[in-house]
């Protein structure tokens, strides 16, 4: 029995949720005593798989061709199919970002096995995993176990596990064959562009201080800036800022806009709406300031203040400074 976990890369920089799925797969290997196994995918990528051997794993696969110098669900499914079929691992552990959407359900077709996917948290019953997923914009937490041989398909959402409670450990790479020369490939990369250009991104955050219609008016983000400031944090906000163009649409935070798990989330006039929440839950520790005592944000914050954020907001920037 082991473990295979797919780490993402592009251009020869891994993606940071790579290392949350090294940790989701520790948990895992901790109860089913298995052995974990990661593997990188790409054209001159040896860096990369360099890295993670390095710092996260004792086991790295190397699986390099032409065909995977640009990532298309063809090359990479074909590709995994047969590692898969070699190393025949009993869980695969991927990171939900937007290109494992695109290929995931396509290599869990192609070997005839389920996939659970977006699980926000993993738990036990007994020695049977239970892989929980919200449904509903997250007003539900459904659970979800395999039946059957492996390999089990899992992906997981972006700060269900926390990168640094990486257990470091070192390794090999090894490089594995990759006959690709009989695929076709139908999909040909002819540019990669963003489709919004983003001033940062949030998911990189260690402090985040979003705000919420209760600023009023986006004259009123000036006071915002200055508590971002003191707090060295980056500012978001929940969709009705974005939509009245306070903010640009890429600062916006929930299920239509950006996921993020920073250390500090800072909810300043938010009331809560699950659409917001299900972008922002996982943060490390979540604070709040809403005049409004029965706001929903209160029920997932570890800290609120109940107040004027007119009156809050200056005095707590002031007591920031005086610390410094």
């Amino acid at each position: 029995m082991g473990i295979l976990v797919i780490a993402e890369q592009r251009d020869g920089r891994l993606n940071k949720t790579v290392w949350e799925s090294i940790v989701a797969a520790q948990e895992l290997s901790s109860r089913l005593n298995s052995a974990i196994t990661v593997a990188v995918l790409g054209k001159g990528v040896r860096g990369v798989a360099d890295e993670i051997a390095g710092k996260g794993a004792k086991d790295v696969l190397l699986l390099e061709d032409e065909k995977l110098a640009e990532y298309t669900p063809d090359g990479f499914t074909a590709a995994l199919k047969s590692v898969i079929a070699s190393e025949s691992p009993d869980y695969v552990i991927f990171s939900h970002t937007y290109m494992v959407r695109d290929y995931a359900p396509k290599l869990a077709a192609a070997t005839g096995r389920p996939l659970i996917s977006d699980c926000t948290r993993v738990k036990f019953e007994g020695d049977q995993p239970v892989f929980v997923r919200q449904v509903y914009q997250g007003k539900i937490d459904a659970e979800f176990t395999f039946a059957g041989e492996g390999p089990k398909f899992v992906s997981f959402q972006s700060g269900a596990f926390k990168g640094d409670a990486l257990k470091p450990q070192s390794g090999n790479v090894r490089e594995v064959p990759v006959d690709l020369s009989g695929v076709e490939i139908r999909t040909k990369v002819l540019e990669i562009f963003e489709g919004v250009k983003q001033e940062v991104d949030l998911s990189k955050a260690e402090r985040i201080v979003s705000v919420g219609r209760g600023i009023k008016s986006a004259e009123n983000l000036a006071m915002i800036r200055e508590l971002a400031s003191a707090l060295k944090a980056e500012i978001s906000a929940s969709r009705p800022v974005c939509d009245d163009g306070w903010l640009p649409m890429d600062r916006q935070i929930g299920s239509s806009g950006q996921t993020v798990a920073p250390k500090l989330y800072l909810a300043v006039g938010i009331s809560g709406a699950i659409q917001h929440i299900v972008g922002m839950k996982n943060s490390g520790t979540i604070a709040a300031i809403n005049k409004d005592p029965h706001a929903p944000i209160f029920d997932i914050a570890d800290y609120g203040i109940v107040g004027d954020l007119f009156e809050v907001v200056p005095e707590l920037v002031k007591a920031i400074n005086d610390l410094k």
